[in-house]
């Protein structure tokens, strides 16, 4: 299994093959997973400042914050996939 690199904004990266979802942080059920990591000690806050436009949730249950839409976080991911195979 090759690892994957995901590019999630101002030279932040994240492993593709670990990552479960990419969602909005709108709803209040996501908030509350931020929430939760934030206690937990295991929110990664990638925005540089920014406003959060993607949630990455990772199979370690690690929650990452990026600054980019999950629409070009999601695309990066297939992207990145389609060079490998």
């Amino acid at each position: 299994m090759d690892i994957q690199l995901i590019n999630i904004g101002f030279g932040n990266i994240v492993s593709g093959n670990r990552v479960i979802s990419i969602v909005s942080p709108e709803s209040a059920p996501i908030k509350r997973i931020i929430t939760e990591a934030r206690e937990r000690g295991q929110l990664v806050d990638a925005t540089y400042g920014r406003r959060t436009r993607a949630v990455i949730i990772t199979d370690s249950g690690h929650v990452v914050l990026s600054a980019i839409q999950p629409e070009t976080v999601a695309n990066r991911f297939v992207v990145s996939k389609d060079n490998v195979d």
